[in-house]
This record gives C-alpha cells, structure tokens and sequence, in this order.
C-alpha cells in the first residue's frame, strides 16, 4: 500500500462501523505518489482497466453516467411508442408521452428515412435556389433561423444585462462551420490540416447533394470542389471580423444596446428591418448586438460575393446542420469529420443513441419528466439542497475572512452570495408542447416544426418580464450551471447520480464529488465573467479599483499556472480562455472541503476502507474527472474547451491546497509540491 493511504492507519481514529458505500479503491495506481501525480495515483488503475469505447472521444465519469441515463430514455421512449401505437386513431388531445414516442418512432424508422435521402429538404433547399439579391438572401437567413439551420449570426432571447428582469433580442456572432474562428485563420501544422480535410468534407457533401442529378467523373468532383472554396472562402471572412474566444469572455464588450435603426445603419447590406418583420418580431425595442464589429464588418462581407456564391454557402449550411437527420449517406459523411476528424471517434453510435438524444433535444422537458419519475426521489433532491446550504455557509465565511478585498466590496459580495438562487432535480412547473406538431411520418419534418416551436417560444419573450422560475436546462443532463445574469446555479436530476452523489455514500464521498459541482458553479459567480454581475445579474460594477486590482493580480497567478501545462508537444494550455473554469475548480474544492467539515461538525471521525474523510474527499474529487481522451478530441478541446484538460483539473488545484498536503503528507521534494509564495489562491 502507498504511503499516502498508510496515514489512515497511523491517524489514531476508531474503525468504523458505518455501512456507507466506499469507493471503489480498484481504481488507485499505488505505484505513484500522491503528491507526485494524484490524478494518476487516484484514477490510475481505472485508466489502465477502461479504454475508450469506439463510438466515443472520451470515456469518463460524465460520459459513463450519461449512458446510464441514455438506457433509462430508451425505456421510457420505447414504452412511449407501444403506447402511442395503442392510441393511433383516436381523437384525444396529443399527450405529452405519445409526443415522445411518435417523435422516436419516426427517427427509428431507418427504412423510410433511406428511402426519402435529401427530398425531406426539397423545400428548403428550393428556397434557397429561388435567391437572386441581397433582400432574397435576408428573407432566406431569416427563414432558416426559424425552422432549419443557423447561417451568419445567432440570434436569441435573454435578460437585458443592464435590467435582468426585462427580456430582450440578442445578436452574436457565427456563420462558422468549423469549431472556432482560429481553425480559420492559423497556420499552425493542426489548424491547416483541419481546414485541409474539412474542404474535402465540404466538397463530398455537394458531391451527396448533386448525385441523383449528375453522373460520378471529374466534371462532378470539380465542381463540387469549387463549390467547397466558396464556402471556405466565405466562412474566411466572417472569421476575420469574429472576436476570438478569449476576447468573447468580457460581457461588458458583449453588451452594445442599439435601436433597430442604428443597427440598420451599421450593417447596410442586410435588411434588418426586413429580417426583424420575417421572424415575427413585432417591436424589435433595444437589441443587444453582442460584437458590433462583426456586425459592421458583416455588411462588407455581404458585398464581396455574388449571390450565387451565397447561395452555395447556404445550401452547404442548411444541410451540414440538418445531415444527421438524413439518409445514411450524409449521416456517415457528417460523421467521418465531426466524428473521426475532430473527435477521434472509431464508430458512429446505434441509431437509437442518436434518436435519444434528438428527441432529447426538441423536447426535453417532456423526456425529462419522464426521466424523473425513474431516476430521481424527493429524498435526493432535499438531502442535495442540505449540501447547498452547507457550501453557502462555507463560502460565505471564506469571504468574510479574505485578506485581499476591502469591507464594502466584501459586503456587495456577501449580498450576491445570498441572494444566489439554486434549481434542484427539475421544475415545478413543466412546458407546454400543445402547440408542436409531432407526428411519425417524417423525423426530418418533426425537426423543422421542434426548431420552428422553440424559436417562437423564446421571441415571444421579447419585451416581457423574465420568469425567474423557468427551468433553463435539460432535466436529464449530466451537467450543472451557474447562470450570471439570474445569479442562480442549477443542478439537474441527471447529474444527482452516481458517481456524483450517492444517497448510500458517506459525506466526505458526496462532498468531493456533487459537492465540489455545487462550489464550483457558486465560485462562477465571482469568477473573471461572473464578478461582473451583481445580485440581480445585472452588468454593474460593485468592486472598488483596489479590489479589481487584486482580484487580476490573483487571478494572474491562476493564468501563469495554467500556461506552464501542456499536454502536447507545442500545445500549451490557454490559460486566460481557461480561467473562470480554474478559478471555478480552485474555489470549488476549498470550499467544499470547509462544507464538508461544517456537514461532519465535532463528530469523532471514522476510517472507512482505512481512509481518513480527508483522504476520501480528495480521492472523491478525483474519481469525477477520471477520463481516457484520444488524441483528436484532446487537441480540439486544447483550442476551443473553457475547462482544462482533466488531469490538470485535478492536479492543478491541488497543488495550491495546504489541505491536501495534510491530508496525503506530500514532501516539498515531491512534484505537486507549491512553495506557499506560488500558490494560487483567489477565494
């Protein structure tokens, strides 16, 4: 046995007599250090044991329980469809499960999606062709973003930064089909070589479109290449004018509010006016443009290429965005880029993966209610919100106790943390579908009327108060958030499993895992992009020029750290777009550790599998992050991923926490050792 795990039996505590659930110590790789590499140390044989399996990029604690709740979704949506099929004919209001099953039927109906190919985007795709100048095209764009693709720009709706409680239109930058602008721009050996494959993709999905019309030869492939260069040469130029997603990290850059006539006036080349009257919006009032120079630069953009070349960029969109509801030859091609290129997949997943995760998608608070009912109780949900309470009391005399911030900045931020609101499991209050057609005889025609249902659902927020009690996530994700701009962090049914959390898991285990989640998205209200938000999530200042500076000078630290990582040759990680996500994890695992010993109180403490609860908080937090990555996925995550990669997520706090020192005796000779002078320290 290790060194690290031999401290348990020196500490002197009684043996315990609990049943709580252990960890699983399969997973530890004693021939390393603690305090050498605890990420290896902890996760080690758990890496040896489990490759990747070949439909995925990464296997890991979040993609383990993700197909867990993928199995529960294919019960609850295969016993909507035998249910569905018992009501086919009747005359009764469209219920919520027989939604989810006529929706999952049509995607499992692999027969007649081969049979139709692309004729379900005949409509489309006519539309597109019927484009012969700049207003067509505005009339186009404005139609895709409703029903069917996202060319050009984002356009959605949000709380005004500058009154959280009022909804407003937003724009932002987008237009690309490549991960990031940088792929776009660089000419680093990997950012070359992406652009290089993706062309030949774009060129074979034309070469799809035009097969049924054109006979295979070398007229065909050129053309098909040719059409390829224009989109490239499009999605080019709407790069150059996109901020980098670093630069996209500060709101306050991100919030320009103009009239509709100013932006009219800014971006000439395309009809605002028009485009705002085609989507229905009514009364367009004060719109945030997120990136006005993206926006002024779009309407030069515009003007460089003909509307036939248009007309190509967004025949390429509409479908690219659309393949993976296609017949198979456009679902493999999808595939063979985003899958294998990009993310290292070997295979694609079973199509009733796939379906899941569509259904999934366009109506998730249906699936989600019934996913709950299966995999979550109301005793998760109130022991949960314990923990919660426990990390607020935690962090709220953490701040209290900062020698770095004055007492009136130290004031406006114990008021945030109070006022911080926090979802559980699901909502109160589940969403209407009533008014979205879904019925078996198209998957792709189910898609168009989900996108067209969502967009004006969300338009129809334009102008009116925002409903803070609105669930903003899926209900059955593996995930967490901390929205800035309600100041409330949520945590679904689908993440309050295990691994994660454990009803028969003792607290020293919960509090490394969920508990660290719950701190980590708290901290991001106080982060580089949070702190800017104050109690109500609105954009305003409420730190003093002193406490800014000292908040940079910490967070300074947490970049240099980050930078000095690097998992490839020649790939360091990007510690300014990484540093809200490591300021998160830093913050979130002291602040669990000091909830974990308010929730242990006095209490005399017990070993369990001869681990100290110190012991078994860290080796917790570890047992989140345990992941195998192939190459391709962890070099795109390098360049356009917020978090760091996993094993720095681990190692890299740590190396900043006396406590864990402590807790596995790590030796100033050992190699996560920090001299106190470099460690980091924010909250």
């Amino acid at each position: 046995m290790a060194a690290g795990l031999c401290l348990a039996l020196l500490c002197g505590c009684a043996m315990s007599n609990k049943t709580d659930k252990p960890l699983d110590l399969n997973s530890l790789d004693t021939s390393v250090k603690p305090g050498d590499d605890f990420y290896r140390y902890s996760i080690g044989g758990w890496l040896k044991k489990n490759p990747i399996p070949a439909e995925y990029g990464s296997w890991g604690s979040f993609v383990i329980l993700g197909e867990e709740n993928l199995k529960t979704l294919r019960e609850v949506m295969e016993r909507a469809e035998q249910r569905a099929w018992a009501r086919a004919g009747q005359k009764e209001e469209v219920k919520m499960e027989e939604m989810v099953g006529d929706f999952y039927a049509s995607g499992m109906d692999e027969k007649g999606i081969e049979a139709a190919g692309i004729t379900p985007l005949a409509d489309e795709l006519a539309r597109i062709e019927a484009v012969t100048d700049l207003k067509g095209l505005t009339l186009a764009v404005a139609h895709m973003h409703q029903n069917s693709a996202d060319p050009l720009f984002h356009v959605f709706v949000g709380p005004d930064p500058a009154d959280s409680d009022l909804n407003i239109i937003e724009l932002y930058q987008g237009g690309l089909n490549l991960p990031d602008r940088d792929f776009y721009l660089k000419d680093d050996k990997y950012s070359k070589e992406t652009r290089a494959k993706y062309l030949q993709y774009v060129a074979k999905m034309f070469r799809l479109m035009d097969r049924a019309g054109e006979k295979a030869g070398q007229k065909a492939e050129a053309k098909a290449g040719a059409k390829a260069e224009i989109v490239l040469k499009i999605e080019t130029e709407l790069a150059r004018i996109s901020r980098s997603k670093v630069e996209l990290r500060d709101p306050r850059k991100n919030y320009n509010p103009l009239p509709l006539a100013a932006l009219a006036k800014m971006s000439k080349n395309f009809d605002w006016p028009l485009y705002s009257q085609s989507i229905g919006l009514k009364k367009a009032g004060k719109i945030n443009v997120g990136q006005p120079d993206f926006f002024a630069g779009l309407s030069a953009v515009l003007a460089a290429f003909s509307i036939a070349e248009w007309r190509v960029y967004l025949t390429f969109t509409l479908v690219n965005d659309n393949a993976e509801f296609l017949s198979s030859s456009f679902v493999n091609e999808e595939f063979a880029f985003y899958g294998k290129t990009l993310n290292g997949n070997k295979v694609l997943m079973p199509r009733w993966k796939r379906v899941v995760g569509t259904v999934n998608a366009y109506l998730d608070q249906a699936v989600g209610r019934l996913f709950v009912k299966e995999r979550f109780s109301p005793q998760a949900k109130s022991r949960a919100g314990e923990m919660v309470r426990n990390i607020r009391t935690a962090f709220k005399k953490r701040l209290a106790n900062l020698d770095w911030m004055t007492p009136k900045t130290k004031k406006a931020a114990a008021k945030k943390l109070a006022a911080m609101t926090f979802k559980i499991g699901y909502p109160e209050k589940w969403r209407d579908y009533s008014k979205l057609k879904i019925d078996r005889s198209s998957y792709l025609g189910n898609v168009l009327r989900g996108n067209y249902f969502e967009f004006h659902r969300e338009l129809a927020k334009v102008g009116k108060k925002v409903d803070r009690s609105e669930w903003p996530m899926p209900v059955q994700i593996v995930n967490a958030g901390y929205l800035p701009q309600r100041n409330e962090m949520v945590f679904p049914a689908g993440i309050l499993q295990p691994p994660f959390f454990d009803a028969e898991a003792d607290d020293p285990i919960n509090y490394g895992a969920i508990g660290m989640v719950i701190a980590h998205e708290m901290t991001h209200g106080f982060d580089d992009q949070g702190r800017k938000f104050d109690e109500r999530g609105n954009l305003k200042g409420w730190w003093t020029n002193r406490d800014e500076a000292n908040f940079k000078a910490k967070a300074k630290t947490v970049i240099e750290q980050a930078k000095a990582y690097e998992q490839f040759p020649g790939m360091p990680l990007n510690g300014e777009l990484t540093l809200g996500e490591n300021i998160a994890d830093l913050g979130g695992v002291s602040i669990a550790y000091d909830a974990l010993k308010i929730a242990l109180g006095k209490k005399k403490q017990s070993l369990l599998d001869n681990l100290t609860p110190e012991q078994r908080f860290f080796l917790s937090y570890a047992e989140v992050w345990k992941m195998n990555m192939r190459e391709e996925r962890a070099k795109l995550l390098i360049k356009v991923d917020p978090h760091a990669p996993a094993k720095y997520r681990v190692n890299s706090p740590l190396s900043n926490l006396p406590e864990f020192y402590n807790a596995f005796n790590v030796a100033s000779t050992e190699a996560m050792y920090r001299p106190e002078s470099k460690r980091a320290k924010v909250w």
